[in-house]
């Protein structure tokens, strides 16, 4: 345990943030989770709606600080890819 005034105050800050980021982070995997049963399933309107979803959800987690912006941008690509994939066929 740290006995230093700040050291203490930092742990406490982290834990605050740990919590925040864990919250976007989670919405953001789901978000991407549903956009990919959507892109499987037959229905287009609900397929556009969970990858716009999907991308705004990735897009605030990026601006947000709680994963890089190339992370994010790396799985909108994914994703769509599979969205072109699955329209091409």
């Amino acid at each position: 345990m740290a006995n230093i005034k700040s050291a203490i105050k930092r742990i406490r800050s982290n834990r605050r943030k740990q919590v925040r980021n864990q919250t976007v982070r989670t919405q953001a995997r789901s978000a991407v989770r549903e956009a990919r049963a959507a892109i499987g399933s037959e229905n287009p309107e609900q397929t556009a709606k969970a990858t716009q979803a999907a991308y705004s959800a990735l897009d605030r987690a990026a601006q947000k600080g709680v994963i890089h912006k190339r992370n994010a941008a790396r799985r909108k690509s994914r994703l769509m890819k599979r969205l072109t994939k699955a329209t091409t066929r």
